[in-house]
């Protein structure tokens, strides 16, 4: 595959973390830093169950990129965790971004349910991605978690994911950063990045049976059918 420059892009930010694991909220993001962010609602409960809440939380995604700058390449929103891969260009947009996104979603469901109490388990983590391997295998990983959990056949089908706005772009509410995607995967050509995007996942859908890989995240919490 073609991922040219990645593994220069992202070195500094690997040596940086030290790990290729960040325990709970990462507060350290470098320049240039690619990452994998991972949150899971309070005790692993399904309070992204409803539509409605996972549209919430997609909506303020939305907002954080219109406000804050975020640079989103790929993203799946579950029904107890949601998946975020993020370009971070400073140290304060991802931080900002996250307080944003789930304190806005925890809120307005606790107001909708007249509920108190904490909506997220603990804090968000976050994963540097650290090769362009490492880069191919996270966005299929993001992209097929809802197959994995047997809900859907394909990404295609779940459209609280990235996979659909990445082969479909939007005219409106944008979230994924094509641009910067491509860039990051060494593509110039939009469709050629989208062919290849499909190959990937056919490839890994073909291999056998998907398995929840604890690698991605220091407190893995995959979605149950």
């Amino acid at each position: 595959m073609r991922l040219v420059g990645l593994d220069r892009l992202v070195e500094s930010c690997a040596e940086a973390a030290g790990s290729a694991i960040v325990p709970r909220a990462n507060r350290f993001f470098d320049r240039h830093g690619l990452w994998h962010l991972t949150h899971r609602c309070h005790k692993k409960d399904f309070l992204l169950r409803f539509a409605r809440d996972r549209d919430q939380w997609r909506h303020w995604l939305y907002q954080a990129r219109r406000r804050y700058g975020l640079c989103v390449l790929d993203f799946t929103i579950t029904r107890n965790h949601i998946h975020l891969m993020v370009a971070s260009d400073d140290r304060d947009t991802v931080p900002r971004s996250m307080r944003l996104i789930a304190g806005q979603t925890g809120r307005l469901y606790n107001q909708r349910k007249d509920r108190n109490g904490a909506f997220w388990e603990d804090r968000y983590h976050a994963v540097p991605i650290e090769t362009a391997r490492h880069l191919r295998e996270c966005l299929v990983y993001i992209d097929l978690n809802m197959v994995r959990a047997g809900v859907v056949e394909h990404p295609r089908d779940w459209r609280w994911g990235g996979y659909r706005e990445i082969q479909q772009v939007r005219q409106r509410y944008v979230v994924i950063d094509h641009k910067r995607l491509m860039a990051v995967t060494g593509f110039t050509r939009l469709h050629e990045f989208q062919a290849a995007h499909r190959d990937w996942l056919a490839e890994k859908l073909g291999s056998g049976p998907l398995v929840r890989e604890e690698r991605w995240t220091t407190d893995p919490s995959e979605e149950s059918p």
